[in-house]
């Protein structure tokens, strides 16, 4: 006989199941995809992200430094300093991630690279964090993604504590934009009370 605590569990850990399940299936897709195919849905991509108002508008913008099997933001963030906007990116250390301030290209090219080969500012390096300048926009990575603003991420929930803290400190919360490949747009997502629903996720169709 299942209690309501032993039932809650046992929920929790289909989903858990099921989320990796779908995670794997996403990122076999993704081994799949071409360099060339990456570029070009990435370009597109990046085409209708610099359209939107709430790029346009934005004043500090968030990003992650992506991997091969990501949409490139390298681009992304020399539009940002293009356009004289502030730019913030990932750091991570252990189940903490906070955003801090990328200054210029050759900053991005002077970061040194993580085991996973993600590009991210040492922890040495005093920077300024986005919880205290505050966040116009952040731009979401992730594994698979609904139309109706879910997101499965790795599996850390480094994003969905990292969204939850600054969308409950800022009076304005900034726009969540999501990008990926359109193979990482599904039509659901297992969910938890944990994760956190985005406003808009782009892609190349």
């Amino acid at each position: 006989m299942f209690t309501v605590r032993s039932l809650a569990t046992k929920m929790g850990s289909d989903i858990k199941a099921l989320k990796a399940a779908l995670r794997k299936e996403v990122e076999e897709k993704l081994g799949q995809l071409t360099p060339q195919e990456r570029q070009r849905q990435s370009q597109i991509v990046r085409e209708k992200l610099f359209g939107l108002n709430q790029f346009k508008d934005a004043r500090n913008i968030s990003l992650y430094l992506s991997l091969d099997t990501e949409i490139d933001t390298e681009p992304i963030v020399r539009k940002i300093f293009q356009d004289r906007k502030r730019c913030f990116v990932p750091r991570y250390n252990k189940k903490v991630m906070e955003m801090v301030e990328l200054h210029s290209m050759e900053d991005w090219t002077n970061l040194p690279v993580t085991k996973w080969n993600i590009k991210q500012p040492s922890f040495k390096d005093e920077r300024k964090n986005a919880l205290d300048e505050g966040l116009d926009l952040i731009i979401l990575p992730g594994v698979a993604f609904t139309k109706n603003g879910d997101r499965l991420g790795h599996g850390g929930g480094y994003y969905d504590r990292f969204l939850r803290t600054i969308c409950e400190k800022q009076a304005k919360p900034p726009a969540l934009i999501a990008v990926g490949f359109d193979i990482q747009v599904v039509d659901s997502i297992p969910t938890e009370e944990t994760d956190y629903k985005i406003d808009m996720v782009l892609h190349s169709e």
